[in-house]
């Protein structure tokens, strides 16, 4: 099992830059494949970015690519979103998840943190 807490939110203004953290407890963390995601008010949650479980791979979604960057240290349990060039419309709660073998959907994800608030401003 695998326990995840972000941190790192906060508001900032529209072209400033911002790095989330997820710490995650368990030993097996090496092996599961991580995931950002986010969810407005009013809307689905939804894929940001993710990561193999070795941090070979890495992808994005469309709206974010460029911008976001996602990264993980097996050694410190921990996966981080590096998000540069923000806009408000990637104002939302961001979510850390874990699954085995990596995915964009929401569905396959088995583990899943609390979630930290990002407001971008105009």
């Amino acid at each position: 099992q695998v326990q995840l807490v972000e941190s790192g939110g906060g508001l900032v203004q529209a072209g400033g830059s911002l790095r989330l953290s997820c710490a995650a407890s368990g030993r097996t963390f090496s092996s599961y494949a991580m995931g950002w995601f986010r969810q407005a008010p009013g809307k689905e949650r939804e894929f940001v970015a993710g990561v193999s479980w070795s941090g070979g791979s890495t992808y994005y979604a469309d709206s974010v690519k460029g911008r976001f960057t996602i990264f993980r240290d097996n050694a410190k349990n921990t996966v981080d979103l590096q998000m540069n060039s923000l806009k408000p419309e990637d104002t939302a709660v961001y979510y850390c998840a874990a699954d085995q073998w990596g995915s964009a959907y929401v569905a396959e994800y088995d583990y899943w943190g609390q979630g930290t608030q990002v407001t971008v401003s105009s």
